[in-house]
């Protein structure tokens, strides 16, 4: 796990004085006293949202209160994220962030309606899933070596497909170009269902894919994966024996995760009995066996280390948006 130093938050007493009476009820009743809500930026049916109910399942019964899982897809998921912000910080709304959320997106963006940092307190982390660098067969490589090598040789002639700008299978490929030095083109499609149809159709010629996407075409033999990245347990998700990227690249790490976030100000007190009931949750094999399904590992990270991760995520991500100029705005 990323490590680096991180300003310590308030302590739930400070928070509460600093926000009114009100607010200091909030921090001593006992918590969970009621249902909860957990926000999901995304649409229903999507990866997101089937990881965000796969957690509140379970952890509804570690609290012993039902959560409500609502929807708030829109621009990216900033709508969503924007809404759970400005939640009351009392512990009953709770947001699933995501890589994109809270690592990528204050980079893309010129300007958000939410500071990802100031705006919320990152309360565990939840799934980490890698990703897989596959090839359509006409690309004639066995390895992550042969591909860069073959690039090498015909600069600007091959493609690489992504579910659209400023997506991890985007970011994924710039960084493999940038480290590889190599020159490949992209084909940004509209979401990343269709990025994996171009390459089965071969009109891209690689691609940095999810496992669910990825699995049953590599062993119908569609495509090739030279490589997986981003979960040092992936072999636990992934019956294929593929090298990690890195083993060609050394510091080649790409991957995307999902967390649990409240709204600034939330007291600590609350923050960490999620946080443990959380990692209870992670520790049941039964959800480790339904996040397998789609592809994800536990992520089982403790609020201090998780906002340490989301700061050298922030910034690894931010200085290759940089470099390469990529942009939403």
């Amino acid at each position: 796990m990323h490590t680096m130093s991180r300003r310590a938050f308030l302590t739930s007493t400070a928070f509460a004085l600093a926000a009114g009476p009100a607010r200091l009820i909030a921090a001593t009743e006992a918590w969970p006293a009621r249902p909860l809500t957990l926000i999901v930026a995304f649409a229903p049916g999507g990866f997101t949202d089937v990881a965000a109910r796969l957690i509140a399942s379970k952890l509804a019964t570690e609290l012993g209160q039902p959560i409500v899982v609502e929807n708030r897809a829109g621009a990216a998921g900033v709508i969503g994220t924007q809404a759970a912000a400005r939640a009351a910080p009392d512990g009953y709304t709770l947001l699933l962030g995501t890589i994109s959320t809270h690592a990528i997106n204050a980079s893309l963006y010129k300007s958000l309606p939410y500071d990802p940092v100031k705006d919320f307190t990152p309360v565990s982390g939840v799934a980490s899933g890698p990703l897989v660098l596959v090839v359509n067969p006409d690309m004639n490589v066995k390895t992550v070596a042969e591909l860069i090598e073959k690039c090498r040789a015909a600069p600007g002639k091959f493609t690489y497909g992504s579910g659209g700008p400023g997506t991890t299978s985007h970011l994924a490929a710039e960084m493999f170009k940038s480290m590889a030095k190599i020159d490949v083109l992209h084909v940004p499609y509209r979401s990343p269902s269709m990025a994996t149809t171009g390459l089965l159709g071969k009109q891209v010629d690689m691609m940095f894919d999810t496992i669910p996407a990825t699995i049953s075409n590599v062993k119908a033999g569609k495509i090739i994966a030279l490589g997986i990245s981003g979960a040092p347990g992936a072999g636990k998700i992934v019956d294929m024996k593929l090298p990690d990227v890195s083993a060609t690249l050394p510091g080649f790490d790409a991957n995307t995760w999902v967390g649990m976030f409240a709204p600034a100000a939330t007291p600590a007190a609350i923050v960490q009995t999620a946080d443990d009931a959380i990692r209870r949750s992670l520790a049941d094999p039964a959800l480790v066996s339904r996040l397998a399904e789609i592809g994800m590992l536990p992520f089982s990270s403790p609020s201090a280390d998780f906002a340490q991760y989301i700061e050298t995520d922030t910034q690894r991500w931010g200085e290759l948006i940089r470099k390469n100029g990529i942009s939403m705005d």
